[in-house]
């Protein structure tokens, strides 16, 4: 990290699929950066200029839990060099989203009120993340990290770190396969994943996003320590945050039909009211913190607009990739002078 600056940290949000519109977002940023570059030094950079390059931790959940493995997965013959760029990120879901929301032919059987069995096979959604990231362990992964879960035997939050799992060893080094499988795993949808580290401890697990769908504060408060000098930590003055979002949800749910509901009637409005309450929330947070210190321009937070594409985290029809992925290349444009500030701020300070 180069000195005189501040520490930055990138949050990505959950919402399945929607994961499209936030990785668009992140490769335009990606175009930007590279292209500020080139402006900047009047030369074409070394090797294309990545994301993870440019930010000292990383954080998501869910869908933003594989987009943060993605864009910190090693290339193999540079383990400082990230793999995947971010338009990438956007063709795993783009090609690999039919197949991982593959309904399983058992699920959803309906007897009286309840349903047996989740919606979409846990084995489709495995074999693309051993796809992207095969034998990868925490350590392996070239920046810090938090991807968050939630452990429901020892019922406790689950914080997966790459740091951690390099100072600390082999009981906190997990597979990323397994940590992405973990972070994503949201009741009803898939079922529960588990994760066991290099020293066999194991969780059994389910989606981060129940408690920490926007992972911001996560990050912060992971940083005041990590990034902090001695036992003095890190000031929340002195770091940049991006935080992105997967869409605006408007869905309304009626007081008059809510009013007769149950347990059955309430189990898809109450996670999906959850989310987007506790993404909401960290939001109000961070905005108040930052306008206390006087700080504001520290913490940029993008929430894209959904246009045509549907708000469901599991709407994978060829209509609905479309919408998403033209979604998120609009989004790219309507925040095009944001993402610009965030490349000129990110670029401040780098040298090859």
């Amino acid at each position: 990290m180069e000195k005189n600056r501040n520490t930055r940290l990138l949050s990505l949000d959950g919402g399945g699929i929607r994961g499209i519109i936030t990785a668009s977002i992140l490769a335009a940023l990606e175009d930007r950066l590279n292209e500020n570059y080139r402006k900047k030094t009047g030369k074409e950079p070394k090797r294309h200029l990545r994301l993870a390059q440019f930010f000292d931790l990383l954080a998501g959940t869910s869908t933003g839990g594989i987009l943060t493995c993605a864009l910190l997965a090693p290339h193999p013959d540079d383990k400082t060099y990230p793999k995947y760029s971010a338009h990438e990120a956007v063709d795993l879901y783009l090609k690999n989203g039919q197949f991982i929301f593959t309904k399983a032919t058992s699920a959803r059987i309906p007897m009286g009120t309840a349903f047996y069995g989740a919606k979409y096979k846990g084995t489709n959604m495995n074999a693309i993340l051993l796809k992207y990231f095969g034998e990868l362990r925490m350590s392996d992964l070239i920046k810090p990290c938090l991807i968050t879960s939630y452990d429901i035997e020892k019922r406790k939050a689950v914080f997966f770190t790459q740091h951690d799992a390099i100072k600390k060893g082999r009981m906190y080094d997990f597979f990323v396969r397994d940590v992405t499988r973990s972070t994503s795993a949201a009741p009803t949808f898939f079922p529960p994943g588990s994760a066991k580290s290099e020293n066999d401890l194991i969780y059994h697990t389910i989606d981060g996003g129940l408690f920490a769908n926007n992972p911001t504060m996560c990050a912060v408060i992971e940083s005041l320590k990590l990034f902090g000098e001695g036992d003095k930590l890190l000031n929340p003055s002195d770091m940049f945050i991006l935080s992105i979002g997967t869409g605006t949800i408007n869905k309304q749910y009626k007081h008059g039909k809510a009013e007769n509901w149950g347990i059955v009637s309430w189990l898809t409005p109450i996670i999906d009211i959850m989310m987007s309450a506790v993404s909401e929330t960290v939001d109000y947070q961070l905005k108040k913190l930052y306008d206390s210190i006087n700080r504001k321009e520290q913490y940029i937070r993008i929430m894209p607009d959904l246009y045509t594409a549907d708000s469901g985290m599991d709407n994978v029809s060829d209509e609905n990739l479309n919408n998403l992925y033209q979604a998120g290349l609009t989004n790219a444009m309507r925040f095009e002078d944001t993402l610009d500030k965030v490349a000129g701020i990110l670029l401040e300070g780098y040298e090859e």
